[in-house]
């Protein structure tokens, strides 16, 4: 089993920057891919983006590129969601997700492990 753990959202103006974390325990895998999630009041969950642990390339969402970068640190575990230039659109509860391989992966069904979620709220 592997677990995941969000933390860093909050409320910020728009404009602003947060940056969420996601630490991972448990089962940890060498070779999976990494994602970011969110979901607003009424929609569907959207991709964001995702990176490889090995490799750390990384593969974004159109609504996001520019303005989010992710990143990892091997050494804990732990994967980063930088968020800039923020818009009240990107309010959210943000998931971050875990999935065996190397392939990039869009859809939430082909994600494995999920956490809790942390939400963001920007204000206009």
């Amino acid at each position: 089993q592997v677990q995941l753990v969000e933390s860093g959202g909050g409320l910020v103006q728009a404009g602003g920057s947060l940056r969420l974390s996601c630490a991972a325990s448990g089962r940890t895998f060498s070779s999976g891919t990494m994602g970011w999630f969110r979901q607003a009041p009424g929609k569907e969950r959207e991709f964001v983006g995702s990176i490889r642990w090995t490799s750390g390339i990384t593969y974004y969402a159109d609504s996001v590129k520019g303005r989010f970068t992710i990143s990892r640190d091997n050494a804990k575990n732990t994967v980063y969601l930088q968020m800039n230039s923020l818009k009240p659109e990107d309010t959210a509860v943000y998931y971050c997700a875990a999935r065996e391989g190397i392939y990039f992966r869009r859809s939430p069904d082909d994600y494995d492990y999920w956490g809790q979620g942390t939400q963001v709220t920007v204000s206009s």
